[in-house]
């Protein structure tokens, strides 16, 4: 039984860390406690607990080496998740081909999956490595004639042209300087330290397929342990023996807490991977659906961040004079105590509203027009085939 207390708090501690990274920093939850365990674990509030505790048992030597090796893993470009990738899917490769690849063929699974499983990990490796290594669409002196008449300005997170002041170019509409490659980027979407490289406009294309290709392998893999592991209950008769010796009707469905804990003793190693590869390609899915997403209504994580960020600032502005007008902004607070239920009072803890205070206006009502959308399948023709790497038609004569 330690063992399934071991797997369920396993399976559901992962689910609960992506919606804390993807979800604790949304406007819902600002002043929460999920917003705060948010920036603990992933916005470098752990990270400064450490290099505190470090400083104080090492003194200032300590707390310097801990901002060199700070400003290396995350404000320059390095390989350290590149070759952690390799090692997760190397060591996951070599896990399966150790311990399970001698049971095929087997009861539910042919001897293709041998071969199929090789081609897939190479398949995922190239896409890794033309993502990695593929120009993102970097402008300088020479594209930037190309780049610059690509999109047009929209007036609010775009404003016209404006000089790089770094590379001391004028900076095309969509792109954005990428301060840890030290470069500006066409149609930049976001710098991805897996890849160590920008996502812009010209590697899109292979980072989707890489995120898209690594969800089917995960699921492929999750799926062929399954199949193995069914097959080694079938083949050696354990709903049959379980059953002769608890006694009851033969159906899996009966005995399947049994089954669980028999697989568990003899097939932990092919449990757990299938429960890993299966969590991370829930993972995988759930990132790859926000970037198809992006696609499909044309815009960027980059552009995503700034229309947020105008949206707050148009919010704002509007409650500072909603504020004024009401003259609440430190003269008079003469909105009345609204009260709560009992139902506010207990989740109380995830709301920081004064109630007295009138509400704040809703970011969607500040919602603009995307100008770059021009429809889900010219955005991801778009995507696919860069405007850059079109040729210009020749003019007729």
């Amino acid at each position: 039984m330690t063992g399934q207390w071991l797997l369920i708090a396993y399976a559901g501690l992962l689910p609960f860390l992506l919606f804390l990274l993807l979800c604790g920093d949304r406007p819902a939850f600002e002043g929460t406690c999920l917003e705060r365990m948010h920036h603990f674990i992933f916005a470098g509030g752990c990270c400064e607990s450490l290099q505190w505790l470090i400083g104080c048992v090492c003194g200032e030597r300590g707390t310097k080496t801990c901002s060199s090796v700070e400003q290396y893993l995350c404000d320059r470009p390095n390989p350290v998740l590149q070759l952690f990738y390799l090692s997760i899917l190397g060591g996951s490769y070599i896990t399966i081909a150790t311990t399970s690849l001698h049971y095929i063929p087997g009861f539910y699974v042919s001897v293709y999956h041998k071969y199929i499983g090789q081609a897939a990990v190479l398949v995922g490796v190239l896409l890794f490595l033309l993502t990695s290594f593929t120009d993102p669409g970097v402008i300088n002196s020479t594209t930037l004639k190309v780049h610059i008449s690509s999109y047009p300005y929209d007036g609010m997170i775009y404003e016209g042209t404006k000089e790089c002041t770094t590379c001391r170019i004028t900076r095309p509409a969509r792109s954005k300087h990428c301060s840890i490659c030290d470069r500006c980027v066409a149609r930049f979407d976001h710098h991805c330290g897996w890849m160590n490289n920008c996502i812009g406009e010209k590697n899109l294309r292979y980072f989707l397929s890489f995120l898209i290709w690594h969800v089917c392998l995960c699921l492929y893999g999750a799926f062929l342990l399954g199949a193995i592991l069914l097959g080694e209950v079938e083949d050696r008769n354990v709903v049959r023996a379980i059953t002769y010796y608890y006694g009851g009707p033969a159906t899996l469905r009966k005995v399947y807490s049994h089954v669980l804990q028999w697989l568990l003793t003899f097939y932990s190693t092919q449990v757990l991977m299938m429960v890993f590869l299966f969590v991370v390609s829930v993972l995988l899915a759930g990132f790859a659906s926000y970037h198809i997403y992006l696609i499909l209504v044309n815009t960027t994580t980059n552009e995503t961040y700034k229309w947020d960020m105008y949206q707050r600032w148009q919010a704002e502005l509007a409650y500072t004079k909603i504020l004024e007008e009401s003259k609440i902004a430190g003269i008079d607070r003469g909105f009345p105590v609204q009260k709560r239920n009992w139902m506010c009072g207990m989740f109380s803890f995830l709301s920081s509203r004064d109630p007295s205070l009138p509400p704040r206006p809703k970011l969607s009502n500040f919602k603009q027009k995307n100008i770059y959308n021009r429809g889900m399948f010219a955005n991801l023709a778009e995507a696919v085939f860069p405007i850059s790497n079109r040729k210009a038609p020749k003019k007729k004569d």
